[in-house]
């Protein structure tokens, strides 16, 4: 899990320049070496937001604002898509079984991430693994609602 700080060390380390400032139409904003944060946001946010802006630095190519473009869109999922990989994943979903989170809150809590970023990250592996996938020894249940259950 990474936090907040780590995030920002690991722009730095790639010559990012990352600033808190006002933004009316999203969250975060990366654009050359300069990635903007909306100004405001909690610790929990700013990490989904900046986890968010390094997948676009890592994967997106020019300027993918216009979202009626189709390829602006899958780079805008790519981006996203590292950031639930990377903050919360199927190994963070069992942690937080193992932690004996009882509910999306507490589990949201747990991976120290905004309940409305876990539940976006649970339609997206639901999405991607079906009704349930195995991780090891665990099973994970994405429907009817989450479960994870332990093979003995």
């Amino acid at each position: 899990m990474s936090t907040y700080e780590e995030l920002l060390i690991e722009a730095d380390s790639h010559n990012l320049v990352t600033k808190e400032k006002p933004l009316r139409a999203s969250k975060g904003r990366i654009k050359g070496n300069r990635i903007a944060i909306q100004k405001g946001l909690t610790e929990a946010e700013k990490k989904c937001v900046m986890a968010e802006e390094l997948g676009h630095y890592y994967t997106a190519t020019g300027n993918i604002l216009d979202q009626s473009s189709i390829s602006n869109r899958k780079q805008e999922l790519r981006g996203r898509i590292m950031a639930y990989d990377r903050l919360i994943g199927l190994i963070g979903i069992i942690q937080a079984y193992q932690r004996r989170c009882r509910n999306l809150s507490e589990m949201a809590e747990h991976l120290e991430v905004p309940e409305e970023f876990l539940n976006d990250a649970l339609s997206y592996y639901r999405n991607k693994y079906g009704i349930f996938t195995q991780v090891d020894h665990y099973l994970i249940i994405f429907e009817p609602s989450l479960m994870v259950m332990e093979l003995v």
